[in-house]
């Protein structure tokens, strides 16, 4: 059994293309999840550079095509997650490499890194949304993540593993309690107290401590007042 998301990978707020494709190849290449690289496979790149080569085909594609989004995605991640003790590191590696082929029908770079820091075995699989001749680009079509649960589903029955059976409606659990939401107005109260027990010898140090919390700072003419 495998649970599995499809995530659109962006550019991080204040970093580059090439910073944020090391930011997420290295968190899903580490040593210490993956048994010191031993769980990692890749296809059409090396895992070592596939940051490097995901975006020189990046540039390619744009003197090809003559295109340039500033928003685009710059790449996908599925995370493929197994019931624990049903499946090994070597064959999760396996599947998942099997998964990134099928899904992308073998027209896009990926890296398949094997986690097997905690319970559960799970995958990041890393694909390039830009395809290997650089012509065009991966778009997230309708309904992807069920067609990514299906093609999932399709590996694991033939590498003989449990599939997720879906529940009728009716059979369902229903939730009856639900988390207490605050508000921002609450959020900002618990940011100001935490603030002022670290003592503060001035207003603008208040500041500094709010905005290392997360809050921005708008001074007004009439008032002050946070975002």
């Amino acid at each position: 059994m495998a649970a599995t998301r499809l995530i659109a990978l962006h550019i991080n707020k204040g970093k580059t293309i090439a910073q944020t494709l090391a930011d997420r190849t290295d968190y899903a290449e580490n040593e210490k999840k993956t048994e010191g690289g031993r769980y990692i496979s890749s296809y059409e790149c090396d895992a070592r550079t596939a940051d490097e080569e995901f975006l020189l085909s990046k540039r390619q594609y744009e003197q090809i095509t003559g295109r340039r989004h500033e928003h685009d995605v710059i790449a996908y991640q599925i995370r493929q997650s197994f019931k624990p003790g049903e499946v090994t590191p070597e064959e999760a590696n396996r599947i998942g490499y099997e998964l990134g082929m099928r899904f992308t029908k073998g027209r896009h770079a990926f890296i398949v890194a094997t986690h097997t820091d905690r319970a559960h075995i799970h995958n990041h699989i890393i694909f390039n949304s830009t395809a290997l001749d650089c012509t065009r680009k991966f778009r997230n079509f309708f309904l992807s993540g069920l067609a990514l649960q299906r093609v999932s589903d399709r590996l694991c029955l033939e590498h003989g593993l449990s599939v997720i059976e879906p529940r009728p409606y009716r059979e369902r659990k229903k939730r009856t309690e639900y988390p207490k939401r605050t508000s921002n107005r609450d959020d900002l109260r618990a940011a100001i107290d935490a603030a002022l027990q670290r003592k503060p010898k001035d207003f603008e140090e208040l500041i500094s401590f709010l905005k290392e919390a997360g809050c921005e700072y708008k001074p007004g003419r009439m008032d002050t007042s946070f975002l």
